[in-house]
């Protein structure tokens, strides 16, 4: 069995359509919505809406972690922007959606990343793209768990929910032998951003039912740029699957 596994697309449909190639099937692990790309700041819904100045200055906020300043200058922009702001961006992310399930191959399995809507995946999952959160399936043999979204931070992204929800997912997995999630568990190489220069957050329910159950492969993405991108936690090989966003490149699972 191959598989490869993308996170972070961030719209990079192009790549997508791909990405499962010389694969018996593609995971993805969210992030799918670009809003604004930090490395090229004319790309994103922000951009096309306020222009490469104001992104830029929007990423040196929030680099800077002054995200109440990153805030008041979202809402002078909207105001002066003069619409509905929910209206402008679910046109939006429905665009890109329509764009990257197109690009999917089949199958497909996935799960949302913390910048993901996901009521509004219902309406772009085709046939042989199947959408998994707080679900199991079973894969070549083996039994592979998802847990979606992200955990609640002051960039307020739309899919962070609590610790306690996001618990309850993981739990609800039980033992699994691939244990796929958006976020990482919560261990410091694999949650710091070494261009961000920033912890982002990770999960402790993760990181527990881990040395709990120990599934052979923990696979997960969010943080861009990890200060480690594998490590072993008991039996199971972690494994931050890459930027796709940047490199264009699926990891390649066999089993």
């Amino acid at each position: 069995m191959r598989v490869h596994v993308v996170s972070d697309v961030h719209g990079n449909a192009g790549d997508l359509a791909r990405a499962g190639e010389g694969a018996d099937a593609l995971i993805c692990l969210g992030d799918l919505v670009l809003f604004l790309d930090y490395a090229d700041h004319s790309r994103g819904i922000f951009p096309d809406l306020f222009g490469t100045e104001n992104a830029h200055l929007l990423v040196e906020l929030r680099t800077a972690r002054r995200f109440d300043e990153a805030r008041d200058l979202g809402r002078r922009l909207w105001a002066e922007l003069g619409i509905d702001r929910t209206t402008a961006i679910e046109a939006a992310v429905r665009r890109q959606y329509a764009e990257l399930f197109a690009a999917f191959p089949t199958p497909t399995y996935a799960t949302y990343g913390n910048v993901d809507i996901p009521r509004f995946w219902p309406e772009f999952a085709r046939p042989g793209t199947t959408v998994l959160d707080g679900q199991r399936i079973e894969l070549g043999g083996l039994v592979v768990g998802f847990v979606g979204g992200g955990l609640r931070t002051p960039m307020r992204t739309p899919y962070e929910i609590s610790d306690e929800e996001y618990a309850a997912k993981v739990e609800a997995l039980g033992e699994v032998d691939v244990l796929c999630s958006h976020i990482p568990p919560e261990v410091p190489d694999l949650t710091y951003d070494t261009v961000a220069r920033r912890f982002e957050r990770g999960s402790r329910a993760l990181l527990d039912a881990i040395r709990r159950t120990r599934p052979r492969y923990a696979l997960f993405g969010h943080v861009h740029q990890p200060l480690a991108r594998r490590m072993r936690i008991g039996a199971t090989e972690c494994v931050n699957v890459g930027h796709f966003a940047s490199t264009g490149r699926p990891f390649a699972l066999e089993w």
